[in-house]
């Protein structure tokens, strides 16, 4: 091969195919196949919380009506206010006219009496509570249009682009809209953000008013089929049809998932049963590599050394679908050579590993070494490779 065309060959991109053998890596991947699920829902998102790995996106990213699954977004507000001080779990607030004319799923709450940030939180998350919603919504923002705006400009900040409101309870209105997506990185945040409150969506009957004791179950069909469901909201319109956010932990696994769309309580029991049952038994978490575990050797260039490993930064741990088939092949991505001196630990490339029906997975690999910069002859070296390389190529523009 010419002097020029392998200098140049090191000095472009270079995308280095390996085979990943367990013999010689310690790694065990697999192609694998998991059976894929058609939800009958309109729209779906199902994510793998424990691993970020998205396992369903039907329409995910259109933004629809959520009915009460955006009194979420009301709940992550309160509960903000709770964890700055804003709010005091036992501080009273007004119920006023507004929030008592609200009808739906309601807390029978009645204009000027007085109910705990507790009890509204409850009531929101067991009950449904529509007016519930205006008396947090007006305690935290002046009035329920304000807070509305207030819930927009938070949601943008937390990076739900697809989420427009236009009240706190999902009351149909013109506007009001989230994205399946968007509700799904609102769960996530309600049970990472808010541990210390998240156990509330778990309780499956909560009576406010024993005069009003018609509406005190939780509407979520999950809680009682002791399949780890933990929360966390229903939602229905006649526009939007029969929707739930809903988790579920099994093991050191747990799943998010949104649907919407549904025609009944009893269809969206079923696809919500079907819809954590498949990704519980079509997927698992394995180990494919430890930290450490060397893979590849990268050139460098004027170093004491000709090249550096590339190790795994941190224990590979993906979701792989159970079934196996074949060996899978992992693709590691660097621009080199990597210029003297390299210090151990530095990222230097990544690993890309695909899984069938699955996102790719990205792993970041580092310098297993140090390699400090040449000496003098290495420096001299360098710089007649070079020359020599000018010379061979010739002239410019020459044929």
């Amino acid at each position: 091969m010419p002097m020029r065309s392998a200098i140049d060959t090191l000095q472009e991109h270079i995308s280095l195919m390996i085979r990943l053998l367990a013999a010689s890596l310690a790694l065990i991947l697999t192609t694998l196949t998991a059976q894929a699920f058609e939800t009958k829902a309109g729209s779906a998102f199902v994510i793998d919380q424990t691993t970020g790995t998205v396992l369903l996106a039907k329409n995910a990213d259109t933004p629809l009506p959520p009915a009460s699954m955006s009194k979420l977004m009301t709940l992550y507000m309160a509960f903000e206010a709770v964890s700055t001080g804003r709010l005091e779990l036992d501080q009273e607030l007004l119920v006023s006219a507004d929030a008592s004319r609200y009808g739906g799923s309601t807390m029978f709450l009645q204009e000027g009496e007085r109910v705990s940030v507790e009890e509204l939180l409850r009531g929101i998350i067991v009950l449904s509570g529509n007016d519930a919603c205006v008396v947090i919504a007006e305690a935290l923002s002046g009035t329920e249009a304000r807070f509305a705006r207030d819930m927009t400009m938070r949601a943008q900040q937390l990076g739900m682009t697809n989420s427009t409101f236009m009240n706190s309870n999902g009351w149909p209105k013109p506007g009001h809209r989230m994205s399946m997506r968007d509700l799904g990185l609102l769960a996530n945040r309600l049970i990472t953000d808010f541990p210390q409150f998240y156990p509330m969506f778990a309780e499956r009957e909560f009576l406010f008013d024993p005069n009003e004791s018609s509406n005190r179950f939780n509407r979520n069909p999950l809680l009682a089929l002791n399949i780890g469901a933990d929360g966390l909201k229903t939602g229905h319109t006649q526009e939007a049809g029969y929707g739930l956010v809903g988790s579920a932990k099994q093991g050191d696994r747990r799943v998010i998932f949104v649907i919407s769309g549904l025609d009944s309580t009893a269809a969206r029991a079923r696809e919500s049963e079907a819809i954590v049952n498949w990704a519980f038994r079509q997927f698992s978490q394995k180990t494919l590599g430890t930290a450490g575990t060397r893979l590849a050797d990268a050139p460098v260039s004027m170093g004491a050394a000709p090249s550096v490993g590339l190790e795994l930064a941190q224990d590979l741990t993906a979701l792989m679908p159970i079934s196996a088939n074949t060996t899978l092949e992992g693709e590691i991505i660097y621009a080199g050579p990597f210029r003297a001196p390299v210090a151990k630990g530095d990222p230097l490339a990544e690993l890309v590993i695909a899984r069938d029906d699955l996102p790719e997975l990205r792993v970041p690999l580092v310098a297993s070494e140090t390699v400090a910069a040449g000496g003098f002859l290495v420096k001299v070296s360098a710089a007649a490779r070079h020359l020599i390389a000018r010379l061979n190529a010739g002239p410019q523009g020459a044929s």
